[in-house]
């Protein structure tokens, strides 16, 4: 698993969260507007935007279990060869036929600007809907976390990679279109490159997404996310037995005029 995750950039659980796992998130992010109300709009410079609800701290409800189970976090844990802490939790939200794109970026194109002093750090990308080309799936350069950081400039509301040297990469990387289903998990590098195109389909396109750092990356400035900060694990089962699905004490919104790596606007979000 290591080795796939040190040449490949990622790997790739199916099924991470099983059937009762899925809807118990489902509930807690569905069935009230504790965490959606959080939510911003950050748009693609092709005047469409895409919903982010973004907090530094788990928390203890559902989706704060998710965050904290021993599957999620050890498996980092091992990835990244050392002890990791929670850096933030999204939940992305791209609607059917106004979700926006992303553009290609590394993620530690990001949190380099952060005082992270090395791309110690990676996301693990849940699936809460069938997410297909058609809706906006992630797309990635296999293998191109090997090719250190790239140049990202601000481009719409996002921080995107310097397409001159994409393109290049493009040429000798492989270009893989991740399809998941409900439930499934991407694990990826800081550095590997990925970009989605927008949601042209009548289905929603729902993301989870755990982002960890290592705890010897402490950032070197205080920033809007969390410098290290002692991550309480919990075991599997805690997302099932877990009943707090709208108690959201703790987390941290992220408040996005804070972060400027991306421009946004407040807007409300469906369900449907």
């Amino acid at each position: 698993m290591k080795e796939d995750f040190e040449e490949h950039g990622y790997i790739m659980v199916r099924g991470l969260l099983d059937k009762d796992e899925l809807e118990k998130v489902k509930v807690a992010l569905e069935d009230n507007d504790a965490i959606r109300k959080h939510a911003f709009g950050v748009q693609d410079g092709k005047g469409r935007e895409s919903m982010m609800a973004l907090w530094n701290h788990p928390g203890s409800d559902v989706t704060g279990m998710v965050g904290r189970c021993e599957k999620v976090v050890n498996t980092c844990s091992l990835l990244l060869g050392g002890e990791v802490y929670h850096y933030h939790t999204k939940l992305m939200m791209k609607e059917p036929f106004t979700g926006g794109s992303h553009l290609w970026h590394q993620d530690y194109g990001y949190w380099y600007k952060n005082g992270c002093l090395y791309p110690d750090m990676m996301t693990v990308f849940i699936a809460i809907d069938k997410i297909t080309k058609e809706n906006g799936c992630l797309q990635i350069l296999r293998g191109s976390q090997v090719c250190g950081r790239i140049e990202h400039i601000m481009v719409g509301g996002q921080t995107g990679a310097d397409m001159e040297r994409v393109n290049q990469l493009k040429k000798v990387l492989k270009l893989e279109y991740v399809e998941m289903e409900p439930g499934d998990a991407l694990f990826f590098h800081s550095n590997l490159l990925h970009t989605s195109n927008a949601n042209d389909s009548k289905y929603r396109r729902w993301a989870f997404l755990c982002a960890y750092n290592k705890k010897s990356n402490d950032p070197t400035i205080k920033h809007h996310h969390p410098c290290y900060t002692p991550l309480e694990k919990v075991p599997n089962n805690a997302i099932k037995e877990c009943i707090n699905f709208s108690d959201i004490s703790g987390k941290d919104f992220m408040d996005p005029t804070k972060d400027k790596t991306i421009k946004v606007k407040p807007k409300e979000v469906e369900t449907n």
